[in-house]
């Protein structure tokens, strides 16, 4: 390593942990502020009728706010703040831009110093690094989605019963947003606000399925709206739904417990070689990295990688029962 090595990795390590501490302290933060300027990127007619994605608020980094303002109105960016909105992070694209730059930058000397200044892995380090906040977005909806199916028909019951009561639509999915915990709440939350800031009721229920796009909730909307077009018993409608939302959670939770078994051995088949050879590149790296300088071993390896991503999805597919 030369004398220009380690301030060049110095220098890479401090702007990473710059970079996360301003990315968590924004991420974080749940000012009033923040609430009413990031209140939807679906709020708007012009938003829905487009399907574009107004701009959020800007934060106080020149950098975010150049970005922001530079890729705003790019396709890939309105992708970004719609996967953001569904997994409930309180960052702009610009923001999210930083945050992928460090995760890159990260991870790659942090495998650069590990794997002893192995090129080899160390790309691969920076195409973890790339992939790692996608991951933790995808956990994020993914999380997100379960807990509001599980609150569905509890909830679809509460509007029922509020409907019955004498209550509005609107009344009911204020009682729902004030009794029900989150994800749920803030979603109904959102939904009220923005038909009190003048967005009709059909399209604020859209906007909610464009942030949770779940089937159960689909069918609960199509329902009042079809309700609103030819008339009839709504609240009937919505305990019918509500019981078969809720059968519908209970056999997915009995079918996660039946497959769990066989999702835990693909995840440890599909990992666990991974894991054993960056474990023993780190002990024995001349040992190791003979399979790096042929064109065999590289080419095994290749071949090794590729069964094994073939079998965790064939797994993953066996496993995977609609309902």
């Amino acid at each position: 390593m030369n004398s220009i090595e380690p301030i060049a990795i110095a220098g890479i390590a401090f702007l990473v942990v710059i970079g996360l501490f301003y990315v968590i302290s924004r991420a974080t933060g749940d000012t009033d502020a923040d609430i009413d300027a990031r209140l939807d990127q679906f709020v708007t007619r012009e938003t829905a009728v487009e399907g574009g994605v107004p701009e959020m608020q800007r934060g106080p980094s020149k950098l975010a706010e150049s970005l922001q303002g530079a890729v705003g109105e790019k396709q890939f960016a309105r992708n970004i703040a719609t996967a953001l909105a569904r997994g409930n992070l309180k960052l702009t694209v610009g923001e999210y831009l930083i945050l992928l730059l460090t995760s890159i930058l990260g991870t790659g000397v942090l495998f650069y110093l590990i794997m002893h200044q192995n090129l080899f892995l160390t790309l691969g380090g920076l195409l973890l690094g790339f992939f790692l906040p996608r991951f933790y977005v995808k956990y994020r909806q993914g999380k997100r989605l379960k807990e509001f199916g599980n609150q569905l028909g509890d909830s679809i019951n509460l509007l029922a019963n509020g409907l019955r009561s004498g209550y509005s639509l609107l009344q009911a999915m204020d009682a729902v947003a004030t009794e029900m915990p989150p994800p749920i709440s803030d979603e109904f939350q959102r939904v009220v606000r923005e038909i009190g800031l003048g967005v009709s009721t059909e399209q604020a229920m859209q906007n909610m399925l464009r942030r949770i796009p779940s089937d159960d909730l689909d069918l609960m909307i199509t329902a009042i709206s079809v309700q609103h077009e030819v008339g009839g018993n709504l609240a009937e409608i919505l305990e019918t739904i509500s019981h078969t939302i809720r059968e519908r959670v209970r056999i997915k939770g009995e079918i996660r417990v039946l497959t769990s078994q066989q999702m835990i051995s693909g995840y440890v088949v599909s990992f666990l070689p991974i894991g054993l050879g960056l474990v023993l590149f780190a002990m024995n790296p001349s040992y190791m990295g003979a399979m790096f300088q042929d064109v065999c071993g590289i080419a095994m390896m290749a071949v090794g990688a590729v069964m094994i991503t073939a079998g965790f999805f064939a797994i993953r597919k066996i496993v995977s029962i609609d309902v």
